[in-house]
């Protein structure tokens, strides 16, 4: 009798050497990647980041590659514009992202300690772990040190993601990220979505990405001719893996592959011990907390004066306290019932029991946390994928918008009243936060899995189709489509002719002169 022999399968990479770039300086987003740094040096790797922020612990496995002083976003995009609605049109949104990307790219290679890591010879990588998130020419460290890619896509899904692993997004029913649109369009309503998706497909082809290749030629030219250097075309193609932070429960269904993981959640631990004067503060609300925060961006110290003042008589009337994230500690004629603080553990205070509605500017993580808690919401959006998070989520059934420009005391009495009253929302909240919570594993474990699967493969593009390597008319079978049509245009006119040949009647012979019996032909008289 044969044995059979189980094969050591590794589901477990030892020690692996990995390159993080994070160079976009958004507080917001390195607080989300931070988890998977921590993950990954708590599974006994060792990371290498590129970042705006020096951690706060020292680990003897990380080694930080500072950008200092970092990128100053609120100087070159004032909180003031946003504030004032300047970034509300979708090719304003559209605009903002290149700019921000190219900007911030620029800024971060040019940085003293990057250039030197640039240069820096004396040692190599198993993986290189990008944020996917406009800062293309970072991809070129794939190329200097030869290793996989994998990225880490902060916003959700995009056409350019799917190109990248060989997919074709359907603009009939998968809306361009920062329109508010459903799966379920009209006719005008995919017409629009077209023209979006082909004005982001044609700037994106010839103008931002050619840019992020100047970039990258221009700071990696140290190590070698541009001859030598792939296109970041290239390098996108290249890509191993795509983390998104989406989930199915969110997001309309759309093509995938193996190579596009969702992990949305990924961030979210255990509540932990809140601070004992925010813990007493909760406790004792007998009638609930409402927790206020316009997220590490949007500050509400520099909210215009008169939107303040609506906040606070309004909040100034409610039986419930108010737990506000606000700069300045230091608010006049601030109402008993309201709490503020320069800074507050967001995840945390939302898993308190007493928290019965979080007022949020609908970045995506902050979404995503009250989702996870199962805490109705009120979405004040003001940019970017905000506007398209607050429509997901009023849909969902738990949470209601109110765009800024429209907020007065009327208006947020309204929506407040309406969110504390009905329990319908609390119900559907409690609801998308069991189909939330419901996954397959963790997500934290699961991009772990994928992170560390591809080191183990050092690359994985059996993940990815090989339609990457096709044009669109491959991949529709326009190709295709043309030649068999030609074959039959060919057929059909051949077949034509053909029978055109054999039912056209012979020419008639001429018909024969009657005879008149005269033996000669009739002679014409003339009459004298």
């Amino acid at each position: 009798m044969r044995h059979m022999v189980a094969r050591n399968i590794p589901t477990r990479t030892e020690c692996a050497k990995i390159l993080f770039l994070v160079p976009f300086p958004a507080p917001s987003h390195w607080l989300w990647i931070d988890h998977f740094i921590k993950e990954l040096l708590t599974r006994g790797h060792e990371v290498t980041a590129i970042t705006n922020f020096a951690a706060k612990e020292a680990h003897s496995n990380y080694t930080e590659i500072l950008i200092d002083p970092p990128y100053d976003i609120p100087y070159y995009f004032p909180v003031s514009d946003i504030y004032e609605s300047k970034y509300n049109s979708d090719l304003n949104n559209l605009f903002l992202y290149w700019r921000v990307g190219l900007s911030t790219t620029q800024y971060a290679l040019e940085n003293e300690n990057v250039q030197q890591f640039i240069e820096q010879d004396d040692t190599d990588f198993d993986v290189i772990i990008s944020e996917q998130f406009y800062q293309e020419a970072f991809l070129m460290f794939a190329h200097k040190y030869r290793a996989p890619i994998v990225t880490l896509c902060t916003l959700g899904h995009a056409n350019h993601m799917d190109q990248a692993m060989g997919l074709i997004t359907p603009w009939a029913f998968v809306p361009h990220p920062v329109l508010l649109l459903t799966d379920d369009m009209t006719f005008s309503e995919r017409c629009y979505n077209f023209l979006i998706s082909m004005a982001d497909l044609v700037v994106r082809n010839l103008y931002y990405i050619p840019q992020q290749n100047r970039l990258a030629q221009t700071h990696f030219a140290r190590i070698e001719g541009p001859e030598l250097m792939p296109s970041i075309r290239d390098l996108e193609k290249s890509i191993s893996l795509i983390l998104v932070n989406s989930h199915i429960s969110t997001s309309p269904p759309r093509p995938s592959v193996p190579g596009l993981v969702n992990v949305a959640g990924a961030h979210i631990k255990p509540a932990k011990e809140l601070p004992e004067d925010i813990k007493k503060f909760l406790d004792g609300a007998k009638e609930g907390v409402i927790f206020f925060s316009l997220g590490s961006y949007m500050k509400s110290a520099d909210m215009p004066k008169d939107k303040m003042k609506a906040f606070l008589e309004v909040f100034r009337n409610l039986r419930q306290r108010v737990l506000w994230k606000y700069e300045d500690e230091d608010v006049a004629h601030l109402p008993k019932n309201v709490m503020v603080r320069k800074w507050l553990p967001q995840s945390d205070i939302l898993a308190h029991p007493k928290v019965v509605l979080f007022i949020t500017h609908g970045g995506m993580f902050g979404s995503q946390e009250g989702l996870y808690r199962g805490v109705p919401m009120l979405y004040i959006p003001f940019y970017g994928d905000q506007h398209r998070n607050a429509l997901k989520a009023e849909q969902a059934g738990y949470a209601l918008t109110l765009n800024f420009p429209e907020l007065n005391v009327i208006t947020l009495g309204s929506r407040l009243n309406e969110l504390l009253t009905n329990p319908t929302f609390m119900k559907q909240a409690k609801r998308a936060s069991e189909l939330f919570r419901d996954n397959i594993a963790p997500p934290m474990e699961e991009a772990m899995h994928w992170i560390e699967y591809v080191i183990r493969h050092k690359g994985a593009k059996h993940l990815k189709t090989k339609a990457i390597e096709l044009s669109w008319a491959q991949y529709l079978m326009l190709d295709v489509v043309g030649f068999f049509a030609l074959i039959f245009l060919l057929v059909a006119t051949t077949f034509y002719k053909l029978l055109g040949t054999f039912l056209v009647s012979p020419k008639q012979k001429p018909k024969p002169k009657r005879d008149t019996g005269l033996g000669s032909p009739r002679r014409k008289f003339k009459l004298n």
